[in-house]
């Protein structure tokens, strides 16, 4: 990404570095961490991502000529020394990083990123480092939250880029819930770019844009068929129609017909791959044979009015109150209104005038008329793939096509068409998800956009980049939220596990130490807390830093997209269940070793000022 480049950072990180350049300190030695506080969505883990971009920016980190000039004119009180200085600047042989692997678990505190290098170019690093990790991190860790919810059995393809912040949003949005366990997108250049598969069918507008059936289609055979269809494919899909509607309990004249010909031409333009939307259009029965009765509620003081329905018609009041309690299956969606006179159940000499909305659902329209077309398909030798819901009542319609699909799938001798199938999508969350789970929705595909690229529940992670060494002596901030101390000192991060192959914790202790043996009892510590404490005796140790940059650049391959999603799958599943479960997840715990919590107030002791009574 040409955007990623050593401007991409806040003017301060400039100005400390001509201040370091300016008092000799261009040689001291820094270890810098990147790390997080707070983990997000309400959650106890993150996922973490955007380690790759972080490896692209070192190796092209240099200033060029436009650069410095730029960097000249808004700061034109700067040493010439200084701009030669930054010219010759590249990270290749002053730079060593190590890192926790993309894709994996992490945790608040856990430094994910270890920095070591000349205090100013180091510093040059923090704010593209911030920003290359945080979103990346964010999105990912949303993406795996939906997966968890919706469960390894759904297909996710992510749909955010009409409301990702920006088109480097949209894009990075696409990679990294790829990585956090989605499927696919909707954005075609994140497939050309990343190879994520690529998915999408047709919007409302393409089947608003028919509106008859006058114009002839005809379909390629798939094959030789033991007999060629005689009737014309659109001609087959009307007799279809015919013999499903009875079916179905509905009026073959009640389906738009503007709708079948836009499943007939997308039919024809992908007869091997024919999935459609189904809520264009809700038919209305106007014959008005519906029972209305006032009843007074005590409480509210207002009537409610339901209705006596066995035409598979809703309507809602929609007046004084909104109420929704003897209504079941019904949503917000386009339809008919109708103006009605009410008694108001207080005086019945005066009326009040009530705006009634009568809904009917998809399958009265959308779905007969797909079933037809999918019919006829078939008697070309080609099967549709199913249909996508966009509104309304998700888990009810789902089921109701479920039905619909096994009924003429019985009638007809068709058990394809059983496996049709079905696509959801409007505005999913994962409170969304929950409610569908809980209701046994028949749902194969989610379509998931503004709640998940934009993480609506939190909008940042809150990374940061703290410094912690200056040429061997450790360095910490202070601060009364004790959330916000960071841990001193160069160190190493270890992943304890017990025999059944799950996280017990994580163990931070100084690089001088002695690593953590296996089957050895350990004693770890809450890093602020001092009766928290408590000895473990591992199954297995695993070292969390791995080296990716050194003197001669990238140390080792990175690893391609398809593998960083396996790797975050894999991380996710050394969790404990009550770890990633939604409503109150259990913390999983970060700890120090003694001689890191010994070390750390100490310091702690002798940067704090000592106050004076009076």
């Amino acid at each position: 990404n040409s955007v990623v480049q050593p401007l991409l950072t806040d003017l301060y990180q400039v100005t400390m570095a001509y201040a370091y350049w300016k008092t000799g300190k261009m040689e001291d030695k820094a270890v810098f961490d990147l790390f997080f506080r707070k983990n997000p969505f309400r959650g106890e883990f993150a996922i973490f991502a955007g380690l790759g971009e972080c490896v692209k920016f070192l190796n092209n980190f240099r200033f060029s000529c436009s650069d410095i000039a730029y960097l000249q004119e808004i700061l034109p009180n700067v040493d010439q020394g200084f701009w030669e200085y930054l010219s010759q600047l590249d990270a290749s042989q002053v730079v060593t990083m190590s890192a926790i692997p993309e894709g994996y678990v992490v945790f608040p505190k856990v430094p994910l990123i270890r920095l070591e290098g000349p205090l100013p170019v180091i510093q040059l690093l923090e704010t593209t480092f911030l920003n290359l990790i945080n979103y990346a991190s964010l999105v990912a860790t949303n993406a795996a939250r939906f997966r968890i919810t919706a469960g390894d059995g759904v297909q996710l393809l992510e749909f955010g880029l009409r409301r990702a912040q920006g088109p480097d949003g949209g894009l990075s949005a696409s990679k990294y819930c790829y990585i956090g366990g989605f499927d696919g997108t909707s954005n075609v250049l994140a497939g050309k770019l990343f190879g994520i598969p690529v998915r999408g069918t047709h919007a409302h507008a393409f089947v608003n844009s028919f509106s008859s059936l006058d114009d002839e289609l005809q379909v390629n055979p798939e094959a030789v068929l033991p007999q060629q269809p005689k009737l014309s494919f659109c001609q087959l899909a009307m007799s279809w129609l015919t013999k499903i509607s009875p079916i179905l309990n509905i009026l073959e004249h009640e389906t738009n017909k503007g709708e079948l010909k836009a499943f007939l031409a997308y039919a024809y333009a992908f007869p091997r791959t024919c999935l459609c939307l189904l809520d264009t259009y809700s038919v209305i029965k106007l014959n008005l044979n519906i029972c209305i009765f006032p009843f007074m509620d005590i409480k509210l003081g207002y009537p409610i009015i339901y209705t006596l329905d066995t035409q598979g018609i809703v309507v809602i009041l929609h007046s004084l109150i909104y109420f929704t309690g003897l209504v079941t299956n019904c949503w917000n969606t386009q339809g008919t209104t109708f103006r009605v006179e009410c008694c108001n159940g207080r005086n019945n000499s005066s009326l009040n005038f009530y705006t009634l909305m009568c809904y009917c659902f998809p399958h009265r329209s959308g779905l007969p008329n797909f079933l037809a077309v999918a019919l006829a398909l078939n008697e070309y030798g080609y099967r549709a793939i199913g249909v996508r819901l966009d509104s309304g009542d998700l888990a009810y319609l789902s089921r109701k096509c479920r039905e619909a699909f096994v009924l003429i799938a019985d009638q007809f001798e068709s058990p394809w068409m059983k496996k049709f199938t079905v696509v959801a999508s409007n505005d999913i969350n994962e409170e969304t998800l929950i409610s569908l789970k809980e209701q046994k929705h028949e749902i194969n595909s989610f379509g998931i956009g503004t709640h998940l690229v934009t993480c609506q529940k939190q909008p940042a992670l809150g990374c940061v980049f703290k410094l912690v060494e200056v040429n061997g002596e450790p360095r910490m901030k202070l601060s009364e939220d004790v959330g916000k101390i960071n841990l001193p000192g160069k160190k190493s991060v270890f992943r304890l596990y017990s025999e059944d192959g799950l996280a017990i914790l994580d163990l931070i202790q100084l690089c001088s130490e002695k690593p953590p043996e296996v089957g050895k009892k350990i004693l770890v510590r809450h890093p602020f807390i001092e009766s928290k404490r408590a000895y473990v005796c591992p199954y297995k140790v695993e070292l969390l830093y791995r080296d990716y940059w050194g003197n001669n650049g990238l140390t080792q391959s990175f690893p391609s997209l398809q593998e960083l999603k396996k790797t975050a799958s894999d991380s996710l599943k050394t969790l404990r269940q009550d770890i990633k479960r939604e409503l109150n997840p259990t913390p999983y715990k970060v700890s120090v070793t003694n001689e890191m919590y010994n070390f750390l107030h100490e310091l702690w002791l002798k940067y704090a000022p000592i106050g004076e009574l009076s």
